[in-house]
């Protein structure tokens, strides 16, 4: 039984990604735990001061987080088509971190969801920053799903890698693990400089991923481009990525793929989920 742990502002960014899960999860039990965070002048226990209103001509509708949390569980509920499929709600009156680290300890949390704006160029003090404070102070495997991601299978899941990092059983058993949820071939991306050769610790780290991955379907490319992000849109498109595995230590790396990608002509950042790997 996965246990996936999913925020929640019941923004159609958030929904989405839920939806999202529910079908990369379509074929294996599964609890979801639907977290909202309390904002500072929210409280549980005071539905009045947990509302906020909404006024449409000379009516206002009364929103309360308790009761919006119930009614987004009831439609999940509707939606799901596998049985095995459960979905528990949270309230929380905390920081983001704070809540995801204490959720993560106590249901055993094999997985953080989160769902984007697809355009965190504009957005990075918002919606960006908030991932990527989840990506860098939460040591859980992060799947992050931009707003315009659609599920449509995994044909190929894409690790972008240095090869300068020891690959440590954490990430490779999620990595793994997503490999054989949906047989997805693995299409192992090197960045590197131009001109620029392996060296020996870099070769048997790639080496090790070959052997590891010895049963699945894997190749090996590597791309020299001083535009990182078009040539990771071109492999995109030329293999038929549909998520993208990164190790979290690389952070400037991170940023600059899904946060704020500069070129204009790259849309794999509103469309390809991201898989956040922690050591």
């Amino acid at each position: 039984m996965k246990n996936i742990l999913m925020p929640t502002d019941f923004s159609e960014n958030s929904l989405n990604a839920i939806r999202y899960a529910m079908d990369y999860f379509a074929d294996i039990p599964v609890n979801f735990y639907i977290l909202h965070i309390l904002q500072k002048d929210e409280s549980v226990k005071n539905e009045m001061s947990a509302s906020y209103v909404d006024s449409t001509n000379d009516n206002q509708i009364v929103h309360n987080p308790a009761s919006l949390l119930k009614e987004e569980i009831q439609n999940l509920q509707t939606l799901a088509k596998n049985p095995y499929h459960k979905f528990v709600p949270l309230l929380e009156q905390a920081i983001l971190v704070e809540a995801i680290r204490k959720q993560i300890s106590e249901n055993e949390i094999d997985v953080v969801i989160m769902g984007t704006k697809g355009d965190l160029q504009s957005n990075y003090g918002e919606m960006g920053s908030h991932t990527y404070e989840v990506i860098t102070k939460v040591k859980c495997p992060i799947m992050v799903i931009p707003e315009n991601a659609t599920f449509d299978g995994i044909k190929n899941i894409a690790f972008v890698t240095d090869y300068n990092c020891i690959y440590r059983n954490r990430v490779i058993s999620t990595l793994s693990e997503a490999l054989h949820l949906h047989r997805s071939p693995l299409r192992v991306l090197n960045i590197r400089s131009r001109n620029t050769a392996l060296n020996t610790a870099q070769t048997d780290n790639k080496g090790f991923l070959h052997y590891f991955f010895k049963e699945i379907k894997h190749s090996f490319h590597f791309l020299e481009n001083h535009n990182v992000e078009n040539g990771i849109q071109d492999f995109v498109d030329t293999w038929e990525i549909s998520m993208v595995a990164i190790v979290a230590k690389n952070l400037n790396f991170i940023q600059r793929l899904m946060l704020r990608p500069t070129s204009g002509g790259c849309n794999y950042h509103t469309e390809i989920p991201f898989l956040v790997l922690h050591e």
